[in-house]
């Protein structure tokens, strides 16, 4: 077998393969002996098939076994022998010609074909001791766990319904139809509808106009949706409801006791304060680390530079500007719109693409080096942390990932990144600074990842909070699954 390099250039290369027709053959009849003895044909006692014979009916197509293996084989151990690793899947080309193919395929032509690939450069680690990070701690007062505590007292108290009219703190349940210029919009539609006025909840001017009705009356109410609205379709546009009032309820005095925490699951109030506590902490503790850790690669960045595999940029950058241009779609917004052109925005996500892969590959060294591992254990649970976002499709997901090649390499790279952040984080100065909430959750943690004006940053917040109302979303923001959600935060 021949290896022969043919290119040569940055991290590309291309290796011409051949391997005689001789040696092809030889294979061809050693593989030809072990079938000679297990197949059956009319007319030949087992094991006394002439070869030529079982090479006239079966020799190309173990021949094309052959190839298939080398093909399959080869490339990963030619890298291996060159001490090389390929950044992605090598590309393998051999003839398309029909009749060069039988002649090889009939032992009559050598074997050609080539291997091209990008090499991941080699990193040799530096010194890590030179890392300093600012650790931005919040000590969480009493009156914090006291604010949350009441909001999830505020979406657990009880209504009792009254005779008159609705006023502000009241729980309106109504039926509701929205138009736009007289034509009914998906999504618009709702039976049974719970409102509590004042909670803001549904879309700017709706819940101001509910005040005064009591039940039994029917109202038309006109509203504009915003013009950030995340349903396009909806986005600055006045709409019309018609409303039919079924129940004006009064809310219950609040009482933060046991009696609140035993309705929330919770033994006792000072449990639920605990929990509460716990999830606060849990909250500013992420806030935390995406800064810490912002920090850590932002000199990791300027202490690592090389040229980056072209291919893993292109996949990452192609990965961004998908994103991207589903937010700005999503938003009804525009480059323009964001102070930017759609070639600046490209270039710009294009550097943050070539970061992203170089850190990646410094922290696969570093961990690799480091002895950094993802256990068995931990690849479940993030299995089964994915199968909880998609009740009822556990079937289909597992299918994914069985079948899907990289797909476990997705659940694996966080995981590992994050150990990688953990040993650096063992080995770097860290240190601790008090700072208050609002100084904690200043937006400047992610700038680096924000080279332009992009509405995906500014819409993050809406379109999280929005996610579950899909394209021709209703008015409302879901007060009941708010209430929800905050109850099984406290559990």
């Amino acid at each position: 077998m021949q290896v022969i390099e043919t290119l040569a250039e940055g991290l590309k290369r291309e290796i011409k393969v051949v391997i005689p027709a001789k040696d092809m053959e030889q294979r061809m009849n050693e593989r030809l002996a072990d079938v000679k003895d297990k197949v059956r044909i009319n007319g030949f006692r087992p094991g006394k098939v002439p070869v030529s014979h079982v090479k006239k009916m079966y020799g190309k197509s173990i021949m094309a076994e052959l190839v298939n293996e080398i093909i399959r084989d080869k490339p990963s151990a030619i890298l291996s022998e060159r001490g090389e690793k390929s950044a992605t899947q090598p590309e393998i080309v051999m003839t398309e010609d029909e009749q060069e193919a039988e002649k090889i395929l009939s032992a009559q032509a050598d074997l050609e074909f080539s291997i091209s690939y990008e090499v991941i450069p080699a990193i040799e680690l530096k010194p890590v001791d030179g890392i300093k990070v600012e650790r931005e701690v919040v000590e969480i007062p009493e009156s914090e766990v006291d604010e949350q505590i009441l909001k999830i007292a505020e979406n657990a108290r009880s209504f009792e319904a009254k005779k008159g009219k609705a006023a502000d703190g009241d729980r309106v349940t109504m039926d509701y139809l929205g138009k736009v210029d007289g034509v009914a919009f998906d999504g618009g539609k709702d039976e049974d509808a719970e409102l509590v006025i004042g909670s803001n909840r549904f879309i700017p001017g709706f819940e101001e106009q509910l005040v005064g009705l009591k039940a039994g009356d029917e109202k038309v109410i006109t509203v504009t949706f915003p013009a950030d609205y995340p349903a396009a379709n909806l986005a600055g546009k006045e709409a019309t409801f018609d409303i039919t009032v079924k129940e004006v309820a009064s809310p219950a005095a609040i009482e933060i006791n046991d009696e609140l925490a035993t309705k929330l699951g919770v033994e006792s109030v000072e449990k639920l304060k605990e929990i509460v506590r716990g999830q606060i902490e849990g909250q500013f503790g992420s806030i935390t680390r995406q800064k810490v850790k912002r920090q850590i690669l932002d000199q990791l960045d300027s202490m690592y530079q090389f040229e980056a595999p072209s291919k893993l940029v292109d996949a990452e950058f192609e990965n961004i500007w998908r994103q991207i241009n589903t937010d700005l779609a999503q938003s009804g917004k525009t480059f323009a719109d964001e102070d930017t052109t759609e070639e600046e925005a490209r270039d710009e996500y294009r550097k943050l693409a070539e970061r992203r892969v170089r850190l990646g590959l410094v922290l696969s060294e570093i961990g690799e080096k480091g002895g950094v591992d993802v256990t068995e254990e931990e690849m479940q649970r993030a299995l089964y942390a994915q199968l909880q976002q998609f009740p009822g499709q556990q079937k289909e997901i597992l299918e994914f990932f069985r079948k899907t090649p990289g797909a476990a390499a997705s659940l694996r790279a966080p995981i590992f990144e994050e150990k990688v952040i953990d040993k650096l984080l063992s080995e770097i100065s860290v240190t601790d600074k008090t700072v208050s909430k609002e100084e904690l959750m200043a937006d400047d943690s992610e700038e680096a990842e924000k080279p332009a004006k992009k509405a995906a940053s500014k819409k993050k917040a809406a379109k999280a909070e929005d996610a579950a109302e899909g394209e021709d979303a209703a008015p409302k923001k879901k007060a009941a699954s708010k209430k929800k959600a905050d109850e099984a935060d406290a559990e």
